[in-house]
């Protein structure tokens, strides 16, 4: 990237057919190339993150942005011009696919750094402690939601070391193949959140007739409930249905029961220093726009490779927002193997969007587009910033258990709801979002920073957002921000509460992806 000085516009590569408006331009502002011998001057006002042309590019012929294809001209543009939905479009993706051929050197390893966190009995590391209601279907979301509901502060200010009760509702769990590969998924999301290391212990509420039985969750994901000292294991039952035990009333009733139980052995825990290499972060980014690739992402990425050189473990997912992009992690991946593995992901995900007669550039989203953002692969370029600079070490299905240590892959939707519940269900005990248009985002058990791309918006969302990235168009430098973003998720990791924490929100934003019919 050249350097950032006062200028309105910043040119990414030197390659680059655009340059991006670091502020709203009107029209008449001069961009003026870094060895000052070539000067563009607007031709209409460029908002804060668009796009303004600074070569002329020719009907069909490629855009670059990062020195990447973003997309191909659909008509011709003149130096100085706008450019956006009017004048770019996607075309034909022609990536030629290299595997393994530019696999990093792993990082100079950073040691003794720690956290405070839990340990649990068996030996895995939580930033929360939580107690959660694990519904099987929608069924029973409104028994679990009023089991929670019952534990105010009046009743938690008891219990200082325990974070909440959260009710993990959804709208799904019947009309789907019975062990099928919705079913599976499914019961494997649930699991994910139910065995979490932020989750201390949990209930699990049917309703009793539905698809997505209670006992065959249990059984398939091997769940198993808290001990109580001096109690016999099953003193609490694991499961319970809203059928067998009676209704919606005796339920919640038994479930308040089975949770007041609980609350004083979940108390026990206190935190203790953790090695940072036990941290798993989920990166996302929602609410994107033009400035999401040059700030908050590739800010994010730094402090994910100073995860990684601790030892840690870096998750990206929405594999829909890393399509125009994979080719370069293709050439980062360990093996060939994990390459085509991620290959493999990106045409399932084409074929599954033509089964809808839809295409994978339906995202960006309005607010996106609005933003600055024109074509996924513009999106996606700067979408894959957030997982830095190492070796692409594993890709992995929806909410499956994540093991590798480093950079690795998970396939979800770019919905944000669904893709989060993946990764936490997955294993990741911090979450970070970076965010350009102002996302509002929780995922209890599981704390979320909120990361800005600009700082209009930042200033606007105060309450929102966590840090500001957007001071990088003001001059900071990538290297202080994302260490600034690493040390946070240190902080928050030992107990720092984020805003959407202070505000209560995630309760709301489990959202188990179902890609098949619903019958």
């Amino acid at each position: 990237m050249a350097p950032i000085d006062d200028q309105p516009f910043l040119q990414l590569h030197p390659d680059d057919d655009i340059v991006i408006a670091r502020r709203s331009a009107p029209a008449g502002t001069a961009w003026i190339a870094a060895d000052g011998q070539w000067q563009v001057v607007s031709r209409e006002s460029i908002d804060l993150g668009h796009k303004m042309a600074i070569r002329p590019v020719e009907v069909g012929q490629p855009v670059r942005k990062y020195g990447q294809l973003i997309g191909y001209a659909s008509t011709a543009i003149e130096p100085g011009e706008w450019v956006h939905l009017h004048n770019l479009g996607m075309g034909e993706l022609k990536h030629n696919y290299e595997f393994s051929t530019e696999v990093p050197a792993p990082p100079e390893p950073i040691t003794g750094r720690t956290f405070m966190g839990y340990r649990r009995p068996d030996g895995r590391a939580a930033t929360r402690n939580y107690i959660g209601i694990v519904s099987t279907v929608n069924c029973s979301a409104t028994s679990s939601a009023r089991i929670a509901r019952h534990f105010d502060e009046s009743i938690l200010s008891d219990y200082p070391n325990v974070d909440g009760v959260v009710a993990l509702t959804h709208k799904g769990g019947c009309a789907m193949e019975f062990d099928g590969a919705d079913h599976r998924q499914l019961a494997r999301t649930l699991a994910g959140f139910a065995k979490h290391p932020n989750i201390a212990a949990y209930l699990v509420v049917g309703l009793g007739c539905e698809t997505s039985q209670a006992s065959y969750l249990a059984n398939s994901q091997e769940l198993v409930q808290i001990a109580i000292p001096g109690q016999e294991p099953d003193h609490l039952p694991l499961t319970m249905n809203i059928q067998d035990v009676g209704g919606v009333a005796k339920t919640v009733e038994r479930g308040i029961e089975v949770l007041k139980e609980m609350l004083p052995e979940v108390n026990r825990a206190e935190r203790e220093p953790i090695p940072v290499s036990e941290l798993i972060l989920a990166t996302e980014c929602g609410g994107s726009d033009g400035n999401s690739g040059v700030t908050a992402n590739p800010a994010l990425g730094i402090a994910s490779d100073l995860l990684v050189a601790h030892g840690g473990t870096v998750i990206l997912s929405e594999v829909p927002e890393i399509y125009g992009g994979e080719h370069l992690l293709t050439r980062r991946a360990r093996t060939p193997e994990i390459g085509q593995k991620l290959l493999e992901r990106i045409r399932w995900w084409e074929k599954y969007a033509k089964k809808f007669d839809a295409t994978i550039d339906n995202n960006p989203s309005v607010g996106n587009k609005r933003g600055g953002l024109t074509t996924i692969y513009e999106k996606s370029l700067g979408a894959i910033a957030k997982a830095g600079s190492t070796a692409l070490q594993d890709v992995y299905e929806y909410a499956e258990p994540v093991t590798s240590k480093g950079f690795v892959v998970m396939d979800t939707p770019g919905y944000d709801p669904p893709s989060v519940t993946g990764m936490v269900a997955g294993g990741a005990n911090v979450v970070v979002f970076t965010t350009g248009r102002g996302s509002c985002f929780g995922c209890k058990p599981v704390p979320t920073i909120k990361v800005a791309t600009n700082t209009p918006m930042y200033e606007r969302m105060r309450d929102d957002m966590d840090l500001n990235a957007g001071r990088i168009l003001d001059g900071a430098s990538l290297s202080e921000v994302g260490q600034e973003i690493f040390e946070k998720i240190v902080a928050v990791a030992s107990g720092e509460p984020t805003l959407s924490e202070a505000q209560g929100i995630g309760d709301e934003e489990f959202c188990p992806w179902s890609p098949g019919p619903i019958f």
